[in-house]
């Protein structure tokens, strides 16, 4: 078995309203031997929903991985978590429909989602939110921000004026 690169992520996605604004986040933690290496990023969308935002702050995560990576996923996401822990597998094999035969919501994330989870070895761990988790806690402020910056662009004019 090839040893990869550890990492650890943890991500989260906020959304003022549901749908309305919204952020996602990340933070990648390396160990390298000049010591521990972190890395955070957060973005936007004008009109989406929380679970869109969620989706996107793992995507962008660990997309940011340049090379096949070890990574230890956290989320407060059970969406996320049991998304990739057991449905994506189930839904893949049925042409992207839900067991009901529904299509899978946010299936263009989901499937790109799978496309980074291929990359890696991706072990999902649920986190609770807002029980003081530390690395949990800035993804959430990162994402909040993002969102609140998103919303703030939103109530300018047509102009680009405050």
């Amino acid at each position: 078995m090839t040893v990869l690169p550890k990492v650890e992520l943890f991500c989260d996605g906020a959304c003022l309203g549901n749908p309305g604004p919204g952020g996602w986040a990340y933070l990648l933690r390396f160990r390298a031997a000049s010591g521990v290496k972190e890395r955070e990023a957060a973005g936007f969308e004008p009109e989406t929903t929380n679970n869109r935002m969620e989706l996107q702050g793992a995507i962008q995560g660990l997309a940011a991985l340049a090379k096949p990576c070890e990574v230890k996923l956290h989320c407060d996401s059970q969406y996320v978590v049991k998304g990739i822990q057991s449905w994506l597998t189930g839904w893949k094999r049925k042409g992207w429909r839900k067991a009901d035969g529904q299509p899978v919501l946010n299936a263009e994330l989901w499937q790109e989602l799978d496309r980074q989870v291929a990359r890696h070895r991706v072990e999902a761990v649920w986190v609770r939110g807002h029980a003081g988790h530390t690395e949990n806690e800035r993804v959430d402020v990162l994402a909040r921000e993002a969102a609140q910056k998103q919303e703030t662009l939103e109530s300018r004019d047509g102009c680009g004026t405050p």
